[in-house]
């Protein structure tokens, strides 16, 4: 665990993540957070601890990779349309020279 407070508005998501990067640090943030929550939730009313700090830094850093998730699905299936459009103007090239 860190040895600091997590602030959420200082969280940032890792810039250059494959979907399965993406959902694999998803899955790591889910647990982090449940392992953080039933620290919380152990822990006496008047302790001094950082632990829902520290959680809602987690949930924000996961709400800028889940962001990240549906820009890369969005990059994919553009990817995907231009990787159909080549193939259809390949196949048109080539029935237009038989």
């Amino acid at each position: 665990m860190d040895h600091y407070p997590l602030k959420p508005e200082h969280m940032k998501a890792p810039a250059h993540l494959t979907r399965e990067e993406i959902q694999q640090s998803l899955e790591e943030l889910d647990s982090k957070i449940k392992v953080l929550k039933g620290r919380a939730n152990a822990t006496a009313a008047d302790s001094n601890h950082t632990y829902h700090q520290h959680i809602a830094g987690l949930e924000r850093k996961r709400e800028l990779i889940a962001s990240k998730m549906a820009t890369a699905e969005d990059n994919q299936s553009t990817w995907q349309e231009l990787r159909e459009g080549l193939d259809n103007l390949k196949d048109d090239l080539t029935n237009l020279f038989k």
